[in-house]
């Protein structure tokens, strides 16, 4: 073999080696303590592209769950607000039933037409104070017309979901706000308007509960969506833990065995003092 001075080959491909090694080390001790494979962009430049847009992606979802949630609380409001009203509008027919019988004399009709006056005064207030914040959702005299944001891109027939009812639920919007139960006549009269207000509030209940549907499959589906494409981003960003510790550790070894070799190449030159020396 041959013998140098000047240039040790041996030392420098060792130390050549131990920093390579000492880099990659380096690169798992960041990737197992951040639980990130890419952590800066050269370390996949393609693949922080991608979960970045990923990333993204699931922001965008996230804010319109959000918006999905609202939109059903505001739903809820709505629906416990006409529930009442329903609840009012049955009672009426039956103070309607009793006083449209002979059975019932003036003094009676009198009684049921006082509670169904306070009762129609119910609806109006309950209507006028059924809101989500500042939202008035059963007395808007064209129904309510919202539309709730429920995806992330800007696609209105499946991004959005407009929420609509065909009308007011205020006693004068039901037929209700001239009845009147004093007399045989008009109590008879009065149970056609209550019908036909029974119908009305079951309309609005029944665009009322599609909304709620949809916005419930809507929710189930954002939900689905988000879990997804975090899996993918995670696949993509993340750190596979139990591998990276395989490779942490081989380098360890090699870091040692590195060390130990380096220092058996730098006392190469001895040999020469050896040599020179006989």
């Amino acid at each position: 073999m041959s013998l140098r001075i000047n240039t040790n080959i041996a030392a420098l491909t060792a130390h050549r080696n131990l920093t390579e090694t000492d880099r990659r080390m380096s690169v798992s001790l960041e990737r197992l303590s951040s639980g990130y494979r890419i952590n800066r962009a050269k370390d996949d430049v393609a693949g922080l592209a991608i979960a970045n847009k990923f990333r993204v992606e699931v922001r965008g979802l996230r804010a319109a769950q959000q918006n999905a949630a609202q939109a059903t609380a505001l739903l809820q409001v709505a629906e416990g607000g006409t529930s009442q009203i329903e609840a009012i509008v049955e009672r009426l027919k039956e103070l309607a039933t009793s006083a449209a019988s002979d059975n019932t004399d003036s003094a009676g009709r009198a009684r049921l037409n006082a509670e169904a006056q306070k009762l129609l005064a119910e609806i109006d207030r309950i209507a006028n104070d059924t809101k989500y914040g500042v939202t008035n959702l059963l007395n808007a005299s064209g129904g309510i017309n919202l539309t709730f944001q429920i995806g992330s891109g800007n696609t209105a027939a499946e991004d959005q979901i407009n929420v609509t009812t065909s009308g007011a639920l205020l006693s004068n919007n039901l037929g209700l706000n001239t009845i009147n139960l004093g007399s045989l006549v008009s109590a008879q009269a009065a149970l056609t308007s209550i019908d036909n207000s029974v119908t009305s509030v079951n309309v609005i209940q029944g665009e009322i509960g599609a909304a709620q549907s949809r916005l419930e499959f809507a929710a189930i589906n954002l939900s689905i969506s988000i879990e997804n494409i975090a899996a993918s981003e995670s696949t993509i960003r993340d750190v596979d833990m139990a591998f990276e510790m395989v490779n942490f550790t081989r380098n360890q070894i090699l870091m040692q065995a590195g060390t130990s070799m380096l220092a058996q190449a730098n006392m190469i030159p001895q040999n020469i003092l050896a040599l020179l020396g006989q």
